[in-house]
């Protein structure tokens, strides 16, 4: 199967968005160390907006051009450079004036009116950022940061608690629903297996992901007073396991080919159900026999509390 370079970057980002939430849940479980889950966690919620940024830039820039060369990729990662920081600037200063205006306007005696600006504020950057053309999840992503360490202290104690419940409980809704639309997409969806491209994507991205990994570790370690062992290196390349995030943007994928398209979105499923069931799937008994485990009770306590 043949893809023009942009489809084919495209399909490369897309497929490059982690979602370890299998491998979170078990880090939780076995109590594995804090640095560990923090560093999957971290790379989960910016790849994924990093992803799809790149994925929509990449299909934009296909259909502007009818025969796309390596010369556009000077114009695409321009484009995406302009976007990021656009995105994170219009995040970070709108989650800064909602934190003003919280500290500001005592709202405490009213946890109603304060929760329901709460949800408002959280949905205004991506707002704002979808009508400048820009891109609503990265701007939403760093809205989320600056608004946890400064907006939340702003809110009367009963409100925190409702919004980390509200928050989760709709963030598991949300998963589940894509997790499910996943199952039924199996059964459903006309699917075009292609097997040299499926088993060609599934090598690929995880000699991709190991090139990111090592490497970057090793680089990282000269200036981490905590170094980032071996073991959690191997335990970080296997946890790379692709979930709703590659599977819902290859249903948006702009493709003029119908029967390529259906290629791409078949082989994103297959590569999301082999990440989960194989790689997800032998995250336990890899994490028992690597021993990944917390060594103090105390920094376990004061992690648990500070996140």
């Amino acid at each position: 199967m043949e893809l023009r370079l942009t489809d084919a970057l495209a399909f490369g980002a897309l497929i490059s968005a982690v979602d370890p939430v299998a491998t979170l849940a078990i880090f939780s479980a076995m109590d594995v160390e804090p640095v560990l889950n923090m560093l999957v966690f971290g790379e989960s919620i910016l790849n994924d907006a990093v992803s799809i940024v790149l994925c929509n830039i990449m299909i934009k820039a296909g259909h502007a051009t009818e025969n796309p060369g390596f010369g556009v990729l000077i114009t695409v990662l321009g484009e995406f450079a302009w976007m990021m920081v656009a995105s994170t600037l219009l995040g970070t200063l709108a989650a800064l004036a909602i934190a003003l205006i919280l500290k500001h306007v005592d709202l405490r005696r009213n946890p109603s009116l304060e929760f329901g600006i709460m949800l408002l504020a959280s949905y205004f950057p991506y707002c704002c950022a979808e009508a400048a053309d820009l891109s609503g999840i990265t701007s939403i992503l760093f809205a989320g940061i600056v608004m946890s360490h400064y907006a939340h202290q702003n809110l009367s104690l009963v409100t925190q608690i409702n919004v980390q419940n509200a928050f989760r409980a709709m963030a598991f809704l949300a998963e589940t629903s894509v997790f499910a639309y996943l199952g039924m997409a199996i059964f459903s969806f006309q699917h075009r297996l292609v097997p040299s491209f499926l088993i060609w994507t599934i090598i690929l991205i995880l000699i991709g992901r190991a090139l990111n990994i090592y490497p970057l570790s090793w680089f990282i370690n000269h200036f981490r007073e905590t170094r980032i062992s071996r073991k959690m290196q191997f335990v970080m390349w296997f946890s790379g396991l692709r979930g709703a995030i590659a599977y819902a943007v290859s249903l948006h994928l702009e493709i003029e080919d119908p029967e390529q398209r259906r290629a791409i979105i078949t082989t994103s499923l297959c590569v999301v159900l082999f990440t989960i069931l194989v790689l997800g799937g032998s995250t336990y008994p890899l994490v028992r026999w690597m021993k990944v485990s917390r060594y103090e009770v105390l920094t376990l306590k004061l992690s648990r509390y500070e996140l």
